[in-house]
């Protein structure tokens, strides 16, 4: 496998009151294109702030994440946005779907956001919502679509643009283990049949023995 990303060095803390809490413990590790890498850990471990920070929603105290042989920290706030609608996709536990939009409008977002027509926007978040199953409700709002369906639109709207990384933070967190194995296999059809590379936080059990690598943190550290 061809490497896609390298953390080296991660570190991160954060200010408390008079002393600083370290959340991050200089990791080093690397992401491989095509692979499905789950992170696990008991909470407060540090999984969600590596996600953000693998996907430059934050920047790490020190240490740098090498995308495609680019430093990506060396960026300016406004490269590094422009960076995550290009190359990220993000997939959250809850869906943070906009409740006024349809399932179409709401996967047409970030289309919008980097500056291509709508024309061409409507084509491709018709063309994904059909590769998630969702070819007949694309014109449903998120208040009249079930917890997987939602969920569905959020992934949908997490690979419209195509992205060489899609970073889910507990996607399944918050539904039923009947709809939460749809999404699972979901993602592992879209891993396989399009070669997309997956970084997952997770608690589930299911779904990290299909994982291809599992990444453990204790403590802010790898184990």
């Amino acid at each position: 496998m061809e490497e896609l990303v390298q953390s080296r060095g991660l570190k991160k803390s954060f200010k408390v009151g008079d002393d600083y809490l370290e959340v991050l413990r200089g990791l080093n590790f690397s992401i491989m294109k095509g692979e499905m890498l789950g992170i696990v850990g008991v909470s407060g471990a540090g999984k969600s702030t590596l996600l953000h920070i693998i996907g430059a929603l934050d920047r790490p105290t020190e240490g740098d994440v090498i995308f495609n042989s680019q430093g990506i920290f060396k960026m300016t706030d406004i490269q590094l946005a422009e960076f995550r609608n290009r190359k990220i996709g993000f997939v959250f536990q809850f869906h943070h779907l906009l409740p006024e939009f349809t399932a179409l409008e709401n996967v047409m977002l970030p289309v919008l956001i980097s500056k291509k027509g709508k024309d061409e926007a409507i084509k491709e978040a018709k063309r994904i919502l059909t590769e998630v199953g969702l070819r007949d409700r694309i014109n449903h709002k998120p208040g009249q679509l079930s917890g997987g369906e939602q969920q569905r639109v959020a992934v949908a709207r997490a690979l419209i643009n195509n992205p060489q990384l899609v970073l889910a933070d507990e996607p399944t967190g918050n539904l039923d283990s009947k709809t939460s194995e749809d999404v699972y296999e979901l993602l592992y059809k879209l891993n396989r049949e399009m070669g997309q590379t997956f970084v997952i936080v997770t608690h589930n059990d299911t779904l990290v023995k299909r994982m291809t690598r599992v990444i453990r943190l204790a403590d802010g550290m790898i184990v």
